[in-house]
């Protein structure tokens, strides 16, 4: 079996849905064209950005069979499985097995705080059950466990292929890159998009960027221009995600802005629809039009709108 290889460009992808909180089929094949288009390097769906724990079990089945699907095996798909139980996690990953998913993605149970500690004996437990390579995400603001270096260490003892850091903490990030550079197979992608630059320059290996949902080749060429230590490139693209960040990241004043902008976004593309699992609603009509002129400006100022 061909070693998984995880690098680059892996845009944790959104979850189209219906008003009726159903899957979107139609915007999943449009959004999924739109990414393998864009050039990106693997896709991660039932992520934060997924609202993976807001939807049902049999949406999450559903989503993961129809990406499969449609993604082809083109690039590696990345499933999400985080879940409070252990029975949750382990039929979301049989189930990911099962229909062609390439790997899966852990971060700590969520509700109950636990010890760095008991991480470690948990990933002890689970991770002879899964059916497929894994890799770590650390993701301190939704699960409140800032997964020690330690606890990387040990997983990747157990197997894991690398670690998704969505701490936002580069002295962290940094950290990790230096930990595992003796052993280049194992992927340091960096969850905080700003830091992809930074990442690649020192020795990590991509970055899941939301951004790349409705941009994917922006955040592929930035990551080509850090390969290729290109600062002048880099300075030039660096620029336009920062402007990501001021326009279509700043509208609506909740953390989950972010979100519902990426969603936003796609539908001013004519992508997907905007609808969001409960506890998330849509933006107003009033942010939503907000949108629609921020991606026309950017659509105006350069190439990387690839849906006219």
């Amino acid at each position: 079996m061909m070693k998984l290889v995880i690098k680059g460009i892996i845009p944790p992808m959104i979850t189209p849905l219906l008003e009726n909180k159903q899957l979107d089929l139609v915007g999943l094949k449009n959004l999924l064209h739109h990414l393998i288009n864009g050039g990106v390097h693997g896709i991660f769906i039932l992520g934060t950005t997924g609202e993976g724990p807001s939807l049902s079990y049999a949406v999450r089945k559903q989503l993961i069979t129809e990406t499969c699907k449609i993604v082809n095996k083109k690039v590696p798909v990345l499933v999400g499985i985080t879940d409070t139980s252990i029975d949750g996690t382990m039929e979301i990953a049989n189930h990911a097995k099962k229909v062609g998913a390439d790997a899966l993605v852990v971060a700590p149970p969520y509700y109950f705080p636990i010890a760095q500690e008991e991480m470690g004996d948990y990933l002890e437990s689970l991770v002879p059950m899964l059916p497929l390579p894994f890799m770590m995400y650390n993701m301190p603001s939704c699960t409140k466990l800032h997964l020690s270096i330690d606890v990387v260490r040990r997983a990747k003892e157990l197997g894991a292929i690398g670690i998704k850091d969505s701490s936002g903490d580069l002295t962290y990030l940094y950290s990790l890159i230096e930990e595992f550079k003796s052993d280049p197979s194992f992927s340091i992608i960096a969850g905080t998009e700003l830091f992809l630059p930074e990442t690649i320059l020192n020795g990590g290996h991509g970055s899941v960027a939301g951004g790349a949902n409705f941009f994917p080749r922006l955040f592929v060429d930035l990551y080509e221009a850090a390969m290729d230590q290109n600062l002048e490139k880099i300075k030039i693209l660096r620029e336009k995600v920062i402007m990501v960040h001021r326009t279509i990241y700043e509208v609506g004043e909740y953390s989950s802005r972010h979100i519902k902008g990426t969603k936003a976004a796609l539908m001013a593309m004519g992508i997907c629809q905007d609808h969001n699992a409960e506890p998330l609603d849509r933006f107003t009509e009033e942010q939503r039009n907000r949108i629609k002129t921020y991606i026309a400006q950017f659509n105006y100022k350069n190439e990387y709108n690839t849906v006219q």
